[in-house]
């Protein structure tokens, strides 16, 4: 087996687009090969809406995306990268297909509107047919479909004529078929038939027995009728590397029958950017965003408010659905999906409901007891959906997710941010800090294979960006001066300025036109003033108005600020990024995330990167030892550092806590590494440094990579940490 297809010691992602395919992606190829990742990790690539700019919107599973270079540009990207030693990971989208526009482009698709239960790909959808036809949701105004000879034509939508197999709605409506959260256009796929498992994966599992791909991440393995199965099915058939997009919230685990390596990162990500944030810093923070906001100071408040409304909004169909097969009371099975704490819990018709799963629904319901008229038949709905019918108990597990999705991540999220670094995938905002204790014992149960990430292309915010935020926990006071004075210039909404200001400082240096766009995709988001589905030009225009406003008069002194706090943020930065590196599992890195990187919510974090600038930085040495003088070439030094390390590294060398101040957290890797990161930076300035105080380090002689420095024994850690605020140790 070559390096190659081993499991990967790193991933490098990369966002495939129209202007970066295939022959792009060789080109860097020798700068990859020398920052020293292993894997190339790349976006969906089969052939999707051709104007895409993610893949996650797949059209066709017979055919890589030819905007990329299809199946020849894929086989010499691969030729490219085998002669750089690097090898290659696949994002793969099992759970959804796109309806494009015009329909004919999803050609299974159009067959089942145009012959119904008697199309080939009849099963290959999840669609309800109550009533003979599935409801496709696209009108939006007062124009007729015309018909032209065998086709219905409404403005871009094309249909096969007649409309036997299907109706057309209100675009507002809910779809008669299952689909990704609330975006009607993307239908879910039934990949639990074996059938359309292999004709929806045959061109992906063929490159891997072609040796083109080596690893496999799945996108929201949640939504599959039982995910379980699927990974079972798809390890039996691949064999190779797999990580599963699970978004595990809180004291939540992978279950342990699932066969793959681990989760995509985010509970990781969460508990990293815990270790720099600093709990004093809640109450004053909590009281500031309550008393610019108005809104409630318990978070669990907004959640389930927001949870409610989407279910209102979005998921009327998906309830009518699910209340057809559970039966009895269709308010409370309402709030128990609202009240139901994770993505998922996971039971599987006709066997034992674990205990895990059994004991998160039976609390939901207590909690939507509490919540419903005396007397509502909570445990009948509770009993329904873990060992009720097949049905019942596959589509409440699949409802919750979206449920989660948009009510968490797409409102809440956006409602409630005291410290907005505490708001991403999986986060908890109202949990402020890590205990390093608790971190070093969830990192000795990390399996060997799972996936480590600080950015991803779905992280509300990127790494740098988060760093920053977190400094606030410790400067309560001053953030919340700069933001009186800032807020008496320029004001527009209360429940988003406080919100634009926090992102406004942490992306700083930020344009106009991004500013706005993440403001309004934001407050659509939090859907207190206008959402997706209910604009409003007014405030829009008064939206951009207060960004140009904001740029315009407080820009100078939001610079100022960010210039002021750059020490400790850096600190943050590096000491984050160094963990991260440096922990079990397959550290993945963000594409342009070597250097800093100030990025917001997609598309903003999709957005191009200067490669030519990393590539000069990393030629220029950068990336050598006591080189490092700006930000960039510091996260260069430790991510370049730390990756070449992995690979003379033993992946399997366990992991172990090392006694440290509380201001720095440490933990060696076996006895040939050990990593020293400062945290909570503010605080240690205040105290007057590292005085006198040391770390031990293991038996043995070790050299510092980033500095150049021997070091033995017991060391002050102002010594240690002179240079950097992180040390990366390895054993001579």
């Amino acid at each position: 087996m070559s390096e190659a297809t081993k499991r990967p010691l790193s991933t490098y992602r990369i966002q495939l687009t129209p202007d970066l395919g295939f022959a792009e992606v060789a080109a860097l190829a020798p700068y990859l090969r020398d920052l020293g990742v292993s894997h190339v990790y790349l976006s969906p690539i089969l052939q999707a809406v051709p104007e895409s700019r993610h893949g996650y919107d797949v059209t066709d599973h017979t055919r890589i995306r030819e905007e990329f270079g299809g199946i020849e540009g894929l086989r010499a990207l691969s030729a490219v990268l085998t002669a750089h030693g690097l090898g290659v990971v696949v994002d793969i989208v099992p759970n959804h297909m796109t309806i494009p526009v015009p329909e004919p482009g999803n050609r299974p698709l159009w067959s089942v509107l145009r012959d119904g239960p008697a199309s080939p790909y009849a099963s290959w959808f999840d669609i309800d047919w109550t009533g003979g036809k599935v409801n496709m949701p696209v009108l939006g105004d007062f124009v007729d479909p015309v018909v032209d000879g065998d086709l219905l034509r409404y403005h871009d939508h094309v249909f096969p004529f007649p409309d036997t197999h299907y109706r057309l709605v209100d675009w507002r409506a809910g779809p008669g078929y299952r689909r990704f959260f609330d975006v009607s256009s993307l239908i879910g796929l039934r990949v639990e038939d074996p059938a359309v498992f292999d004709a929806t994966h045959r061109v992906i599992l063929g490159l891997v027995r072609e040796g083109i791909v080596h690893g496999l991440r799945v996108d929201h393995p949640d939504g599959l009728a039982e995910p379980r199965g699927y990974l079972a099915r798809l390890r039996g058939a691949s064999g190779v590397w797999t990580v599963a997009e699970k978004i595990l919230v809180g004291p939540e685990r992978l279950p342990d029958d699932w066969d793959c390596d681990g989760t995509t990162g985010y509970e990781l990500l969460n508990r990293i950017t815990g270790l720099f944030v600093d709990p004093a810093g809640r109450r004053p923070l909590v009281d500031l965003f309550v008393t610019l906001t108005a809104m409630p100071r318990d978070y669990a408040t907004v959640v389930r408010e927001s949870k409610r409304e989407v279910l209102d909004l979005f998921f009327t169909a998906e309830i009518d659905r699910l209340h057809a097969v559970v039966g009895s009371d269709r308010e409370t099975l309402v709030e128990l999906l609202a009240a139901m704490p994770v993505y998922r819990a996971y039971a599987v018709p006709g066997e034992p409901v674990p205990e895990v799963s059994a004991a998160i629904v039976e609390a939901a319901g207590l909690l939507a007891a509490s919540r419903l008229p005396e007397g509502a038949p909570v445990e009948e709905v509770v009993d329904r959906v873990l060992y009720g019918p097949a049905e019942a108990v596959i589509r409440f597990q699949q409802t919750c997710g979206p449920v989660m999705a948009k009510g968490v991540e797409d409102t809440a999220l956006y409602r409630w941010y005291p410290l907005a670094c505490l708001n991403e995938v999986g986060g908890e905002p109202d949990r402020f800090g890590e205990p390093v204790e608790e971190f070093h014992a969830f990192c000795r149960e990390m399996p060997p294979g799972t996936m480590t990430t600080l950015s991803t292309h779905d992280t509300k915010r990127s790494e740098d960006v988060r760093a920053r935020l977190a400094v606030l926990s410790e400067l309560p006071e001053e953030w919340a001066a700069a933001v009186g004075e800032w807020s008496s210039k320029v004001s527009f909404d209360p429940a988003l300025d406080y919100l634009a200001w926090q992102n406004l400082m942490a992306a700083w240096p930020i344009g106009g036109d991004r500013f706005f766009e993440y403001l309004f995709k934001a407050a659509r988001e939090a859907k207190t003033s206008i959402s997706w589905a209910a604009p409003d030009p007014a405030y829009e225009r008064g939206l951009r108005d207060f960004a140009g406003r904001a740029l315009d008069e407080c820009g100078a002194a939001v610079a100022d600020f960010a210039a002021g706090i750059e020490p400790y943020a850096r600190s943050n930065s590096l000491s984050q990024k160094l963990v991260q590196l440096m922990l079990p599992g397959v550290p993945d890195l963000y594409w342009g995330n070597e250097i800093t990187d100030f990025s917001l919510v997609d598309p903003d974090n999709r957005r191009p990167v200067d490669f030519a600038r990393r590539r000069r930085l990393l030629a220029s040495g950068a990336g050598a030892p006591a080189r490092a003088a700006s930000w960039d070439e510091a996260k260069l030094l430790v991510t370049t550092q730390a990756l070449h390390l992995r690979r003379r590294l033993d992946p399997a060398l366990p992991y172990v806590p090392v006694a440290s101040d509380e201001h720095a957290i440490a933990f060696a890797r076996g006895n040939r590494a050990v990593a020293v990161a400062t945290r909570l930076p503010v605080g240690l300035a205040r105290r007057g440094g590292w005085g006198s105080r040391t770390i031990m380090l293991p038996p043995g002689r070790w050299r510092d990579l980033l500095s150049g420095a021997g070091h033995t024994g017991r060391i002050p850690l102002a010594h240690l940490l002179s240079a950097h605020p992180v040390a990366l140790l390895e054993r001579e």
